[in-house]
């Protein structure tokens, strides 16, 4: 069970967080910037510019959930939450101010005015998502009793991508491409985040290895290293 009251953490395992909330936040806010901008070919998929940012938010998440538990895990999710929402209010106040000259304003009206439809189709899959990405890693270390990261790293991941592709491109993109291209650019982004979840398992051992090896985690004592119990709330109390 995720030790709850008593953990004791370092400065060290502190700074691992605050950096590792940092990347998360910096990654979806970019990603959100970058989707509204163009849609790109990489490798044959159709994918908004920004999905390989996004995609590393899920080995972070997952990183985070081993060694320091579940509640840690949420708490980076709900402070790229609070990025995303931040960056929604700061493009609609500055938006709001006069520009020096009337031509800027077009350039900041062509750059940011999709970013609202994004950001709400974002806010949507971010939350449905991440948060399943979470309690699915915790459930699937449950189940293997702590064993088999990479089965708890791939499952939860390919299953959040799923629902958060199909929820993101529908919100942003339906109404305005035909409906073949926006399931093929769901599938599309689903299918290239799959490949990225694979391809970063080896970083999330790597993550975890190095996290515990300097004595990161609980009292010095990472979270897995401790038998799994009933499921927590995603809700703090």
């Amino acid at each position: 069970m995720e030790v709850t009251g008593q953990a004791s953490y370092s400065e060290r395992d502190v700074l691992v967080l605050i950096v590792f909330s940092g990347v998360f936040a910096a990654s979806i806010v970019f990603a959100n910037i970058a989707a509204g901008v163009k849609l790109v070919d990489f490798l044959g998929f159709v994918v908004p510019a920004g999905t390989i940012a996004y995609s590393i938010t899920f080995p972070i998440t997952d990183i985070v959930d081993e060694v320091y538990g579940k509640r840690r895990a949420v708490y980076i999710v709900w402070a790229g939450l609070a990025a995303e929402i931040t960056m929604l209010v700061l493009v609609l106040g500055e938006g709001l101010l006069p520009p020096l000259e009337p031509g800027m304003q077009d350039l900041y009206t062509r750059v940011f005015s999709p970013q609202l439809r994004i950001v709400a189709a974002s806010l949507a899959a971010y939350l449905v998502s991440q948060h399943h990405d979470v309690w699915a890693f915790w459930k699937w270390r449950e189940i293997t009793g702590g064993r088999f990261l990479w089965i708890r790293n791939n499952a939860s991941t390919m299953v959040s991508q799923l629902l958060d592709s199909a929820i993101f491109t529908t919100i942003a993109f339906y109404g305005t491409v035909e409906a073949a291209v926006l399931l093929d650019m769901a599938l599309s982004m689903w299918l290239f985040k799959v490949l990225v979840a694979a391809a970063d398992t080896p970083f999330v051992y790597l993550g975890v290895a190095l996290l515990r090896k300097k004595g990161l985690g609980a009292g010095g004592l990472g979270a897995a290293e401790t038998p799994p119990g009933p499921r927590e709330p995603l809700i703090p109390r």
